[in-house]
């Protein structure tokens, strides 16, 4: 990432509050992403069950 100081009347203040601001949203952590994976993770095995118990438990014991 790129990081270059915004044109500001005092330097490097808005540099640092959009720093500060970055580590903020950094330090909270990825919960979009564990989200997305977890509900994802629930469909694949939502699906699995839905094949074993309307698929496999129907045809009976293989014999």
């Amino acid at each position: 990432m790129i990081q270059s100081p915004l044109p500001s009347d005092d330097g490097n203040a808005a540099y640092h509050d959009e720093a500060e601001r970055v580590e903020q949203i950094v330090g909270s952590g990825p919960r979009g992403a564990i989200a997305v994976a977890g509900i994802a993770t629930a469909i694949v095995i939502g699906m699995w069950y839905a094949f074993y118990f309307l698929v496999f438990l129907p045809r009976g014991v293989i014999q």
